[in-house]
């Protein structure tokens, strides 16, 4: 089998080192979104379904390879990683996501998202954002949870395409968006679920919404006690101790 590990905003798959050296696998992929650090294809519009699009086409050559992938999806990588497993439940063995929140009715952006989908006010974010030092947005990383080697490398990554690419997929993503793409989460209730809750985590409310939907599609709930948003960058042991269990118990 083959673990997939797929990254969010605004990070690129540096974020999984830890965990993945903690795993100690052979057969872990982490793809990069476009625009997160790495070229976007020709005509790539940075939308949700576009990223969608891309990631069902990335896995299905890993399927032709290998069968079926585990997926571990941490923020946009769990939004949009959910929507494939919604939508081509036989690409994946197993799912685990940490952002199940995103999909109840009841979901508000955060208030940094709430920015970036507002024209004008998103660009200038971004404008802002490139004009401030280096070494202040390295430790605004650190101050959020993100060590300051991977945070160097984040905001090396963090370029005007990157800005351009969140405010396309935040925008194509504004309420009822995310709404409707729960109503359609069925599908993956037929595979094995695991539902990450991160009580620090601000911006997903995973410990009621996200709970919520994990009952609503019968995916097993696993809180990570004192960990925030980055999970797998605060304790990557049991992190990678958690997936193990987990697919140890799937089947």
């Amino acid at each position: 089998m083959t673990v997939v590990l797929l990254h969010g905003n605004p990070e690129t798959p540096v974020i999984w080192d830890a965990l993945k050296a903690e795993l100690g696998r052979a057969d872990i992929v982490t793809p990069n979104l476009p625009g997160f650090g790495c070229p976007v294809p020709d005509g790539f519009g940075a939308t949700k379904e576009e990223y969608v699009a891309w990631f069902i086409a990335e896995v299905e050559h890993l399927v032709d390879a290998h069968g079926p992938v585990d997926l571990v999806g941490h923020d946009w990588g769990g939004g949009i990683g959910m929507r494939a497993v919604s939508v081509r439940p036989d690409l994946f063995r197993t799912w685990a996501c940490d952002v199940l929140g995103l999909f109840h009715p009841d979901y508000v952006w955060h208030d940094f998202a709430q920015i970036w989908q507002t024209p004008g006010a998103g660009e200038e974010y971004f404008e802002q954002s490139m004009a401030t030092p280096v070494e202040e947005r390295i430790a605004l990383y650190e101050a959020i949870g993100i060590p300051r080697d991977t945070g160097t490398q984040l905001v090396a990554a963090g370029d005007e395409l990157m800005g351009k690419c969140v405010l396309s997929l935040y925008r194509s993503a504004a309420q009822p968006a995310m709404k409707e793409w729960g109503e359609h989460l069925g599908p993956a209730g037929t595979l094995p679920g695991l539902a990450i809750i991160a009580p620090n985590d601000p911006f997903v409310r995973g410990e009621d919404l996200g709970a919520q939907v994990a009952d609503r599609i019968g995916a097993v709930r696993h809180v990570l006690e004192g960990q925030g948003h980055w999970w797998m960058l605060g304790d990557p042991a049991t992190g990678a101790e958690m997936l193990r269990q987990f697919w140890a118990n799937a089947y």
